[in-house]
């Protein structure tokens, strides 16, 4: 899910980002409502449920930010963008910020003048294939037909992955991955490429997910994350440090169950300085000292909402590898909070 810097037109709106970019913070309070741009429908991650309620692994973020805020993590409007939108939609002042599955990378830092504030999954590219297919390695797929999503990076990886393997193949353009769904099941392509917890995501909506599988290897890092418009540094720090504090949480122990009782101070000056309990950390940030705390409320912390939205108790069923704490193991690891 990773949109080419070469498309002039996004290239153009990053050059436009300063424009738009001042003051978000006081945007989002005066409209009294967060404009965050998500997926178009991947489940999991970002998806409306029949009555247009939104949730996922993405959409917990956003709801952080604007209980952060706002006070209150409902106060969001959800814009779906595309792999070719979101970034038009982000620069030009659209959206107040992106939790979207979007890869941070140099030239999207630079070129198109976007702030990544963090990571919030460690992902790689994969590909997904129907077991009747045979395969069980992507260095089996010689020949092959290939859906993927048009103006993305994931194009530039697989043309590198298949030329170093002296491979060929056939490139069956798509615009979402609910078109690449369709002609992936409709048999239009052998595979389907994307981040590998879109295609975990994707697979857990067909109605036969036994019958299809992802293949072992990885071609690339993608290392996912929420971005905002780059020139408004306290707009970053806020957006930057909330989903910190919900990494912090998971790995001071701070749960939805347990914080209204830690709220009332604890012998672990982190944790009260997250919770508001001790310092004026957020006035720093222009905001009073109970964010950290709304913004855990929202959806509990890192590892509530990924066991809720995407982990191995889910149809996702997505362990958490990389995405473990850095004392589990994983690359997860927030800054201090001091």
């Amino acid at each position: 899910m990773k949109t080419s810097v070469f498309l002039g037109t996004l290239t153009a709106a990053g050059l436009a980002a300063g424009i738009a970019s001042a003051a978000t913070l006081d945007d989002v309070k005066a409209r009294g409502e967060l404009n965050c741009g998500v997926n178009t429908g991947l489940v999991g991650f970002a998806a409306p449920d029949a009555n247009g309620n939104w949730s996922g692994f993405d959409v917990a973020v956003c709801k952080a930010v604007a209980a952060a805020v706002l006070g209150d993590g409902s106060k969001v409007k959800y814009v779906p963008t595309t792999g070719q939108t979101r970034f038009t939609a982000l620069a030009s002042g659209e959206v107040d910020m992106l939790a979207r599955n979007s890869t941070w990378t140099f030239s999207r830092d630079t070129d198109l003048k976007l702030d990544f504030i963090g990571v919030n999954y460690y992902d790689g590219q994969g590909f997904m294939v129907r077991k009747d297919l045979g395969v069980s390695s992507a260095k089996e797929l010689d020949g092959a037909s290939i859906c993927i999503q048009t103006g993305t990076t994931t194009e530039l990886n697989l043309a590198d992955y298949f030329k170093a393997n002296n491979m060929s193949y056939q490139p069956i353009a798509i615009d979402s991955n609910a078109e690449g769904e369709q002609q992936y099941i409709a048999g239009a392509c052998d595979a389907y490429t994307t981040d590998a917890s879109g295609l975990a995501a994707t697979r857990a909506a067909f109605a036969d997910p036994d019958n299809h599988i992802i293949l072992p290897e990885i071609i690339s890092k993608e290392p996912l994350g929420p971005a905002v418009r780059h020139g408004d540094s306290e707009w970053g720090d806020i957006v930057r440090w909330t989903l910190n504090a919900l990494i912090a949480a998971e790995e001071y122990g701070v749960t939805s169950a347990n914080i209204e009782e830690l709220s009332k101070g604890t012998q672990n000056p982190e944790i009260n300085r997250l919770l508001g309990v001790e310092g004026d950390l957020g006035k720093m940030i222009g905001l009073d000292n109970d964010w950290g705390k709304r913004a855990i409320l929202a959806g509990g912390n890192y590892g509530e909402i990924f066991a809720a939205t995407i982990g191995e108790s889910t149809p996702i069923g997505l362990a958490r590898g990389l995405n473990a704490q850095w004392t589990q193991g994983g690359l997860l690891y927030a800054p201090p909070f001091r």
